[in-house]
């Protein structure tokens, strides 16, 4: 089969989402990476559970399965285990994904599986009316998100925006290009029952912070330094811009911090971006085996052999 060529390969008129849904612009990006990647066809599965994100592997033409609710993860660790050539997505929301598939996204961070993960978070239950899901800032308890997939030890950490489109891609790519779980939460527009609740809350508020490797937390006229690991937001001087938090992607413990910011300070901004990656190497073991020619008369005749 050929390479994904995104233009041909994504189903337009078949797509049953609401007009400015965000999932467009996600299966748009994603299509756009893996003919980037040059990935073919079929070698790459896509997974989904339930909810208006898991239609997604209907309307690219690949490989893929719409599994059971919050299963997803279990299907896609089966795959990857049983053909570690392919190139495996789990698509899943956050209800699906932060509700009954809670334990099985864990377990699956947990074993590190070389599979990337995409949670399409619009912090309501679209497909069942609206519902405010687990994830909903305006709860007075909500998952944060980002610190449990952390703490359940995953090496690939992000967060964007649906329709931030250059950015999504990049990390895309760089989620895909990782070795082990990836995880990505991805802001998404719900334009029936959360209509541009991110571009009030985040965007036109400036509300929010690009995260870029060796590069000063800044936003705006405004920056972060930390004080006994505590974040303070300071107005830019020349005196405390040597000061500045520098982000580091490969340090846990400041990604901790930077998932707890609306925790710590509702006035603190959102993060986008890679908040964690762990460098892995990958460990190739060659094991040189020498076959035996065993004739099927030799192990029978053979006591040391039991028939069951």
């Amino acid at each position: 089969m050929n390479i994904l060529n995104h233009k041909k390969d994504i189903n337009k008129k078949k797509i049953k989402w609401c007009i400015g849904c965000g999932n467009y612009s996600i299966i748009m990006q994603l299509g756009k990476v893996l003919e980037k990647l040059k990935i073919k066809k079929n070698k790459i599965i896509l997974v989904s559970g339930i909810g208006c994100s898991s239609r997604l592997p209907y309307y690219i033409n690949t490989f893929g399965i719409h599994g059971i609710h919050g299963r997803a993860f279990s299907i896609a660790t089966g795959i990857k285990l049983s053909n570690k050539k392919l190139n495996v997505w789990v698509i899943t929301g956050d209800g699906d994904c932060f509700s009954i598939g809670l334990n099985h996204l864990l377990h699956t961070i947990r074993k590190n599986i070389n599979i990337n993960i995409l949670i399409f978070n619009n912090e309501v239950y679209s497909l069942t009316k609206g519902q405010k899901s687990v994830t909903n800032f305006n709860k007075n308890k909500f998952f944060n998100t980002i610190s449990l997939i952390l703490s359940a030890g995953s090496n690939f950490v992000a967060r964007c925006l649906d329709f931030n489109i250059n950015h999504l891609k990049k990390i895309l790519i760089k989620a895909n290009k990782h070795i082990g779980t990836s995880c990505i939460e991805i802001y998404q527009n719900c334009p029936i029952f959360n209509k541009n609740y991110f571009k009030k809350k985040i965007i036109n508020n400036n509300n929010y912070i690009i995260l870029k490797n060796n590069k000063p937390l800044i936003w705006g006229k405004k920056g972060i330094i930390l004080i006994k690991n505590k974040p303070k937001i300071v107005y830019l001087t020349k005196k405390n811009i040597s000061n500045l938090w520098i982000h580091n992607e490969n340090n846990i413990y400041k990604a901790y911090i930077l998932s707890r910011f609306k925790i710590i300070n509702k006035q603190l901004p959102i993060p986008l971006g890679i908040f964690f990656k762990k460098k892995i190497k990958k460990k190739i073991k060659k094991i040189n085996k020498k076959k035996k020619n065993i004739k099927l008369f030799k192990i029978l005749s053979n006591k040391k052999y039991e028939i069951l």
